[in-house]
């Protein structure tokens, strides 16, 4: 019994080395530069700051008055969000402009398919009031 497991065990090994063998790419392939990302989410629904100044484009970090943008959602603004939505979308994000659009009422984004962003004086693009007034 001690032997047939012993063989089986080393056709396991035998198998598993004859497997695993390495390819070697017959070409170099140059890698693609990762693309930048979509938006950076600045303020998201509490409140909270999650994106500094120093990583937003230099015109945007000197608009950008962090003391008045940082507010949360109200109780019932917040209440009314989960329940219409089930999520509470970042009320304020940074879109490079290689992903804004122009519409006659200005530029805007749509943030996951689903929530519509406008671009005020600062640069930064804010939650359409219609979501949560």
């Amino acid at each position: 019994m001690k032997a047939a497991r012993l063989l089986g065990l080393i056709l396991l090994l035998y198998w598993l080395q004859s497997c695993s063998h390495t390819v070697q790419p017959t070409k170099n392939i140059a890698t693609a530069p990762h693309p930048a990302p979509v938006a950076f989410i600045v303020v998201d629904g509490m409140g909270n700051i999650r994106t500094p100044k120093n990583q937003l484009p230099t015109p945007i970090a000197q608009k950008a008055n962090y003391t008045t943008i940082a507010r949360a959602f109200t109780p019932n603004q917040r209440k009314n969000l989960l329940y219409r939505f089930n999520t509470i979308p970042p009320r304020i994000i940074y879109v490079s402009p290689a992903y804004a659009r122009q519409s006659l009422k200005g530029t805007y984004c749509i943030y996951k398919k689903k929530f519509w962003y406008w671009q005020h004086a600062d640069g930064l693009f804010y939650l359409d009031e219609t979501y949560y007034q």
